[in-house]
C-alpha cells in the first residue's frame, strides 16, 4: 500500500495523525508530513480508517 496526500486539498486538521501517528504528523508549521508512505500490513487497517474519516478526503491509498 502506498499513501498519497492531496496536498491542495489537506487542512492539515490532524484527525489523520490522531488515527495514525505512525504514518502522519501535522507539525508546528501546520503542514501534515507522511513519516512513511508504504506503512506495513501492520498498519494497513489504522491508515485505511484515517484515509476515510479525513474531512476532505485529501489521502488516497494505491497499491504498491
Amino acid at each position: 500500500m502506498k499513501v498519497v496526500v492531496d496536498f491542495d486539498l489537506c487542512e492539515s486538521n490532524a484527525v489523520c495523525m490522531a488515527i495514525a501517528p505512525e504514518v502522519f504528523e501535522v507539525r508546528d508549521d501546520d503542514f501534515l508530513y507522511v513519516l512513511n508512505e508504504n506503512p506495513g500490513a501492520e498498519l494497513q487497517e489504522k491508515v485505511k480508517e484515517a484515509a476515510e474519516r479525513c474531512p476532505k478526503q485529501a489521502i488516497k491509498l494505491e497499491e504498491a
